[in-house]
């Protein structure tokens, strides 16, 4: 590490057991809150649909609020799946949250629906094709933020000249491929696919062409943390997120259960397969004590070499991750004093 690494929070807005949507927004809320008073850098939302246990499908209107709810940290997608929207709409809505949030909004932007294939077809049934064109779409976008469509005959009102920074967001080579030749930022989803995640920053640094939107590289990792005072009560605490994964793996619908007293007996009590994707999966993520966290964050951030951290922590009690947030922003300030000395 060579300069002080920002810290965010991804957001993914997820029902627990016996709670509600409305609940879940609330909750949110105060989320991004405690994050802008302790000098988290972004909160960023993601896109979901045909989640029951999900609350933020209706990703741009649950920006627009936390927006308005909080006063200094940057709102934004993390990310919005353009191949399920015009890009002349995302240039429209992103561009009139700019105005209404001068510099504090960010577009992070994906490949996948983030749904099923079926209810993708619902919402886009030329998914596959959009999908393809993915690289023309973002082009696209960049077109209608620009002033210099401005003798286009289709515009983007009132976003043409706002200052919406775009990233690419993904868990594969294609997506750092796409982000080092367009000179855009990146972001890697550590915290559900982190198996290339090193390997994809390696490239993505190695290939990037600076852009009049960026001169160098700048990488982010969002990864899982789970904070606690003890390394003890941290992993009881990360049980609710490896039953999350359990659940996709399985294909059951469930929403974010309670904590269990033994991951050892949680991982035990899945099938070999089961067991399997749910360790890949989860090898994104850093569970523990200050002192743990501080050990295992310093070596990622140096082995990664990534420029920005963004967190998300699944945890069943709302208490316990206002507190999980507090204790892994301590975590990252500490780090980050070892370097400005």
């Amino acid at each position: 590490m060579k300069n002080p690494i920002p810290i965010s929070l991804l957001e993914l807005a997820i029902i627990t057991q016996d709670s509600d949507a409305s609940e879940t927004m609330q909750k949110t809320k105060e989320l991004a809150q405690l994050a802008d008073g302790l000098g988290y850098k972004r909160f960023w939302l993601a896109e979901h649909h045909n989640m029951a246990h999900v609350a933020s499908t209706a990703t741009v209107v649950l920006i627009g609020f936390i927006a308005s709810q909080t006063k200094n940290i940057r709102v934004g997608s993390g990310g919005i799946m353009l191949p399920n929207h015009s890009p002349l709409i995302i240039a429209e809505q992103f561009g009139t949250l700019g105005i209404l949030y001068p510099d504090r909004i960010d577009l992070g932007l994906g490949r996948a629906p983030g749904t099923d294939s079926l209810t993708a077809q619902a919402i886009r049934p030329d998914f596959f094709e959009e999908s393809q064109r993915f690289p023309k779409n973002v082009s696209a976008l960049q077109d209608y933020f620009s002033e210099a469509n401005a003798t286009a005959k289709v515009r983007a009102f009132p976003a043409e000249g706002t200052n919406v920074p775009i990233w690419i967001l993904g868990s594969s080579m294609d997506s750092a491929t796409l982000a080092a030749a367009y000179g855009l930022p990146y972001a890697f989803a550590g915290h559900f696919a982190p198996r290339l995640m090193i390997q994809a920053f390696e490239f993505y640094r190695d290939n990037f062409k600076p852009s009049a939107y960026l001169d160098k590289p700048k990488s982010m990792a969002c990864v899982n943390v789970i904070a606690a005072d003890t390394d003890s009560e941290a992993e009881v605490l990360s049980t609710s997120l490896y039953q999350m994964f359990q659940n996709l793996v399985q294909n059951t619908r469930k929403p974010l259960q309670p904590p269990v007293d033994s991951l050892t007996n949680l991982m035990n009590d899945m099938s070999e397969e089961a067991r399997f994707h749910v360790n890949q999966m989860t090898a994104g993520s850093f569970i523990g004590s200050r002192e743990t966290l501080t050990k295992e964050l310093k070596e990622f951030i140096r082995h990664s070499r990534v420029d920005e951290l963004m967190i998300t922590s699944p945890i069943f009690s709302h208490q316990d991750k206002l507190k999980s947030l507090k204790i892994t922003k301590e975590v990252i300030d500490g780090i980050n004093e070892t370097v400005l000395i």
